[in-house]
C-alpha cells in the first residue's frame, strides 16, 4: 500500500498547514506569495527562506501547465480576466495568422485552443523522488519538507509543427548526473527571474494564502509551441496530466511579495 504522505498533494498540504498555523482567511502569517509581475522588483514580506539549489542539481517530480499566465511580464501583459481561467496572455497573441489559429480536429488537452497562452511549470525536488502525479510526487514520508524550485515558461499555442514540440519539454526518463531531469526547458527567452515565492493556482488569494515555499525561475519571454505536440502529451504522459489547470490572480500587495535585486 502507497504511504499516505506519498499520496498527498501539496496542495492538500497546503490545507493541513493552513488549519494547523494559519488563522482560516488570514494571510498575516504566510510568506512571500506567487504568481506576480516579474518586472516589479518591490516587495515588503519579511519571511526569508534559502534560495533552492539550481534544478540542475534536484529531481524532476512533477510538469503541468495553467490556461494563461499566471505571471505577468512586459511580453505577456494582456489581462484575460479574474476567473478561474483569467490570469495574463502573451502579446504577440493579435498578431498570430489564420494558419496558426487553425483548429485541430477535436478536443485538444479538454480546454485548450490555438491562440490560447498557458504556463508551464516544470516543478524540482530535493527529495529522492521519482517524477509522477501531482505535486505529492514532490515528497515522501523520508522527506516532507523539501527545497522546492518552479523552472516556468509561457507559452503560445499555435497550430504550428514548425513551432516547438512539447513532448521535447518533457520528460522520458532521462536522467542527468543522477538526477531526474526534463529533457529541455526553453533557453533562448530571456535570463530567468528568480525570487522566493509560494504554490499557486485558483484555491489561493489574497485572503487564503499559500504557507510553501518556492524558489521560482520565470522567463521573460514567450515562446510558441504546436498545439499538436500538446495534444499528443496530453494523451499519455508520466504526470497524468490531460487538461490546462487554472490560476491564481496576481499577487499585487506588497506585503505578500518578496523583494528582489
Amino acid at each position: 500500500m502507497k504511504n499516505r504522505t506519498a499520496q498527498l498533494t501539496l496542495a492538500a498540504l497546503s490545507s493541513l498547514l493552513i488549519s494547523s498555523t494559519v488563522a482560516a482567511n488570514s494571510c498575516a502569517s504566510a510568506g512571500p506569495q506567487t504568481p506576480r509581475d516579474i518586472d516589479n522588483l518591490h516587495g515588503e514580506n519579511k519571511r526569508i527562506f534559502s534560495i533552492a539549489p539550481p534544478s540542475e542539481q534536484m529531481n524532476l517530480c512533477n510538469i503541468h501547465f495553467h490556461k494563461n499566465a499566471e505571471h505577468k511580464a512586459k511580453d505577456f501583459s494582456v489581462f484575460a480576466g479574474d476567473g478561474k481561467y483569467g490570469g495574463y496572455q502573451c502579446n504577440a497573441t493579435a498578431d498570430l495568422t489564420p494558419a496558426e489559429l487553425r483548429a485541430p480536429k477535436g478536443k485538444v488537452c479538454k480546454n485548450v485552443k490555438p491562440g490560447d497562452t498557458i504556463e508551464v511549470h516544470w516543478v524540482h525536488s530535493s527529495c529522492d523522488v521519482k517524477p509522477g502525479k501531482g505535486l505529492g510526487s514532490c515528497l515522501n514520508d523520508q522527506c516532507a519538507n523539501p527545497d522546492l524550485r518552479v523552472e516556468t515558461q509561457v507559452f503560445l499555442v499555435v497550430n504550428d509543427e514548425d513551432a516547438l514540440d512539447f513532448n521535447d519539454l518533457s520528460y522520458d526518463g532521462n536522467i542527468t548526473n543522477g538526477y531526474h531531469q526534463p529533457k529541455h526547458i526553453p533557453d533562448n527567452t530571456g535570463k530567468p527571474v528568480e525570487f522566493l515565492g509560494s504554490t499557486t493556482g485558483p484555491s489561493y488569494n489574497d485572503k487564503q494564502c499559500s504557507p510553501l515555499q518556492v524558489t521560482w525561475s520565470v522567463r521573460p519571454a514567450c515562446a510558441k509551441v504546436d498545439i499538436n505536440s500538446l495534444a499528443k502529451w496530453c494523451e499519455g504522459n508520466a504526470f497524468e496530466e490531460d487538461h490546462a489547470h487554472g490560476v491564481r490572480q496576481l499577487v499585487t500587495d506588497p506585503k505578500l511579495l518578496s523583494p528582489m535585486n
